[in-house]
């Protein structure tokens, strides 16, 4: 993205910044690979560096109900250290690994709703400037996809996808969120779930699957949340018996309550109590065929997607003031 200004704090006269990324989209624990186009401005500039800083729109739950802002989760230094002469133009080429947590944003070739971006910030002789943001696109690994879709196979479909503030308790998780993609359930537990939400916590050796239910009330008890852990690895993205493995999971849900958690700030809530609603996800139409024809069949919300984008001209003009 082109800066459609010059660099606030560096004053009139100052370099530009076009940060561009590879075409496609990234994978957790894979490569995001690109280049940073500066050009020099009226004068010389000592370029000190040049740091991407990925960036997500997350949502925050508290007593006063919901709110959405925005949360650094990596930072990496990819140049600096030289003279860019006035007038002059210089590439820096880039390729970071993503961390093993990065959200995903797209499935089936479809946008979930999920705002990540790049942020380039450039450091010139002391003084710091934090550019526009690049949106960022992340696809899932093969075995997210391969759990994704035996939901598909099964009857489930997509409803919506978001980013949540906090941790699962019980997990190995490192980001300061978690994503959340929320299923409308198949047919024959539709009488026992209103939806199911699954989180991916991937690491290099494989991935944490945790589904969440939100579990109906019967004629003497009331409705609540049930919470179940599943690990898995890279390797068995190639299993063929995939329906039958997420079906017992999800029996497995349906049936028991555990003991998993989720902490928030400095507390600790037992089923965090996160509305059965779409939050800031895309909203996609299920079709019979399940999660597949749900997400790329499916109708997108205009106003969701449109809440993506002023993320990123929200965080622009932040930057302007």
């Amino acid at each position: 993205m082109v800066f459609k200004r010059l660099l606030g704090s560096l004053g009139v006269g100052g370099p530009t910044v076009d940060t561009v990324l590879a075409p496609g989209a990234a994978a957790p624990g894979g490569t995001l690979s690109g280049q940073v186009h500066l050009k020099g401005g009226s004068g010389d500039f000592d370029i000190e560096h040049i740091t991407l800083e990925l960036v997500a729109r997350v949502e925050a739950e508290h007593e006063g109900g919901e709110s959405h802002g925005a949360v650094a989760f990596d930072r990496f230094v990819v140049g600096g250290g030289f003279r860019l002469v006035a007038g002059a133009e210089h590439h820096v080429p880039f390729a970071v690994t993503l961390p093993w947590e990065t959200p995903l944003t797209e499935l089936y070739g479809r946008r979930l709703g999920i705002a990540l971006g790049v942020r380039t910030e450039l450091a010139v002789a002391g003084a710091r400037d934090k550019g526009d943001l690049d949106q960022l696109a992340v696809g899932p690994l093969p075995v997210q996809a391969a759990v994704l879709e035996a939901f598909g196979q099964l009857g489930f479909g997509f409803r919506s996808a978001d980013l949540e503030l906090g941790h699962i308790g019980g997990t190995g998780q490192r980001l300061p969120f978690y994503q959340e993609i929320e299923l409308t359930p198949a047919p024959q537990y539709a009488h026992a779930v209103n939806e199911i939400e699954v989180t991916f916590l991937a690491t290099p050796a494989g991935m944490e699957v945790i589904l969440e239910a939100d579990k109906r009330g019967g004629l003497f008890t009331s409705g609540h949340d049930a919470l179940t852990h599943f690990t898995v690895t890279h390797d068995d993205a190639h299993r063929p018996d995939w329906n039958a493995v997420v079906d017992g999971w999800v029996r497995q849900l349906v049936e028991h309550h555990t003991s998993y958690g989720h902490e928030y700030g400095g507390g600790y809530e037992e089923g965090h109590g996160h509305s059965s609603g779409p939050g800031m996800g895309t909203m996609v139409a299920a079709g019979a065929a399940g999660l597949a024809v749900g997400v790329v069949g499916g109708m997108v919300a205009a106003e969701v997607v449109d809440e993506v984008g002023d993320f990123f001209e929200d965080e622009d003009e932040g930057e302007d003031d």
